[in-house]
């Protein structure tokens, strides 16, 4: 397994996925993984959980069968000054926080718009990651967003099912992860998995890591040490 953590995936919760949580929690266990972040969709996209859901992530214990799980979100950015649909006080009881853009929550604009929503998002001391940013519907100036996470310690995201579901992601990620090289800048391998048989599935993600032989201590979910090491930096204290 070339990863210890999943830091995206999603539950029935989210509305359009079709596994329970403690699923997704037993087949990361099955494939070998020591952690998996449960990051279901936030209440702007249709279908999903209220911010109740958030709220009271904190019932779900720490470790199930001896995986360590993550109450996290992917939280939907809805406006052009990077805005989400999750309250702070929410957002203070989550561990990991990814923060998108989806074409359902906030219309596509310009480079300079979608840019600027990134970054503002960024910015944001409870968001931990900027998810699927190679997503060519939201095209942005892809060195400034790296640049703004160098600066506020923030993971980017090269999201393996993008290869799959967002058609010509491929050449926008393949120039975000060498961005990211070339700065130092974090970033997470997530499957952002709807169904089970696609937790861990980061292979390609992985193919692009090894061909442009990206840092393994930019991972931050290359081990659960790691993971725990990137939450610190933020204030997260969690013990293995």
């Amino acid at each position: 397994m070339f990863l210890e953590v999943e830091t995206h995936c999603h539950t029935i919760a989210s509305g359009h996925a079709y596994n329970t949580l403690e699923e997704m929690v037993l087949e990361a266990q099955r494939k070998g993984l020591k952690g998996i972040c449960i990051t279901d969709h936030g209440p702007e996209m249709p279908g999903s959980c209220s911010s109740l859901y958030f709220y009271n992530l904190v019932v779900v214990p720490r470790k199930i069968n001896g995986i360590m799980v993550f109450r996290g979100c992917e939280a939907n950015i809805v406006d052009y000054e990077g805005n989400i649909d999750i309250p702070e006080a929410a957002l203070k009881k989550l561990d990991f926080v990814i923060a998108s853009l989806h074409d359902v929550c906030i219309p596509s604009g310009t480079v300079s718009d979608h840019t600027r929503a990134l970054i503002g998002a960024i910015k944001n001391p409870y968001i931990h990651c900027i998810g699927h940013p190679g997503n060519p519907l939201y095209e942005i100036d892809k060195e400034e967003v790296v640049l703004a996470a160098k600066e506020y310690k923030k993971a980017i995201e090269i999201n393996n099912s993008s290869f799959y579901v967002r058609e010509k992601s491929k050449e926008n990620c393949i120039e975000i992860l060498k961005l990211c090289k070339k700065h130092g800048v974090y970033i997470a391998m997530g499957s952002d998995a709807h169904y089970k048989a696609d937790i861990g599935r980061c292979e390609i993600t992985q193919k692009l890591v090894c061909e442009y032989e990206f840092p393994p201590e930019l991972i931050v979910n290359k081990s659960l040490e790691s993971f725990i090491s990137f939450l610190k930096l933020h204030g997260k204290d969690i013990e293995i």
